[in-house]
């Protein structure tokens, strides 16, 4: 990216934002791409699940902002240029390599999305996660994906490595999937019927039964804490009983009956 500029400015030819964004209108896409983020939202929301598309890209976010699937990212992490208020580029503001890319996965599942907020290395509980890390789906076509890959993988999340399927190079996705990298590898072929989006859909039902199972495991959780609170409260009360007047004893083992009654069934 310096290298860029530099050279631009030997040339006395400035690099401004528009040509980026103008050149992103022409990159090619696979094939269906252009219609892959309706389709997986469409087959996600009718198993209730909401679907948010992130981008994590080596590549220049100025390029990416000009194509046509831009505005189907909730947020684009990418390299980028800082600008004059021309939009001519004055200096590379942020690189994105395969180093530092697994940032963004921690920024996504802890809902950090600013670049430069450093409470994403803050602790966070996983009830208290804006994404669970077993609901990220990462797509990988290069090897700065594979951390991330990995990353995603290893936190209970699904990785698919994606090769072209033109030239059908598969050496890297089966050594990735040999090493437990990936879970899945498809050709970048993004259409209905192609094997990628079958899996996706496999990945959704799986996060889909997930959280029905979540829900109803905190119905049961909600009863078995009523019961806890319950048992701490009796336990209290005979060791604390002697020691009360009547008056304080019987409030105490009214508040102990209450909480009983909160309970679901018989627990004498």
């Amino acid at each position: 990216m310096y290298q860029l500029l530099v050279k631009s400015k030997v040339c006395r030819k400035s690099i401004r934002r528009d040509y980026f964004r103008e050149a992103g209108q022409y990159v090619e896409l696979y094939k269906g791409v252009d219609t892959w983020f309706q389709r997986v939202n469409r087959y996600a929301g009718q198993r209730k699940i909401s679907v948010q598309h992130y981008i994590i890209s080596s590549g220049l976010k100025e390029i990416i902002e000009g194509n046509m699937i831009a505005k189907e990212f909730k947020r684009i992490y990418a390299s980028s240029y800082l600008y004059f208020a021309d939009g001519v580029a004055e200096w590379p503001a942020q690189s994105v390599n395969y180093t530092n890319k697994t940032q963004f996965i921690f920024r996504i599942a802890k809902g950090k999305f600013e670049e430069y907020d450093e409470s994403v290395n803050d602790s966070v509980s996983k009830s208290e996660l804006y994404i669970p890390y077993e609901n990220i789906v990462y797509i990988g076509d290069s090897t700065t994906d594979i951390p991330c890959m990995r990353l995603v993988k290893d936190k209970g999340g699904h990785s698919i490595g994606v090769y072209d399927p033109i030239r059908n190079q598969r050496r890297k996705v089966y050594q990735l999937f040999n090493d437990g990298r990936i879970d899945f590898y498809a050709p970048a072929d993004y259409s209905s019927k192609a094997p990628l989006f079958q899996y996706i859909k496999k990945i959704i039902d799986k996060i889909s039964n997930q959280e029905r199972i979540k829900a109803e495991q905190e119905i049961l959780r909600t009863h078995a804490r009523a019961y806890a609170r319950y048992s701490s409260l009796q336990k209290l009360a005979n060791i604390a009983s002697p020691n009360l007047s009547n008056k304080k004893r019987q409030q105490f083992l009214s508040s102990v009956q209450y909480f009983k009654e909160q309970i679901e069934g018989n627990v004498d």
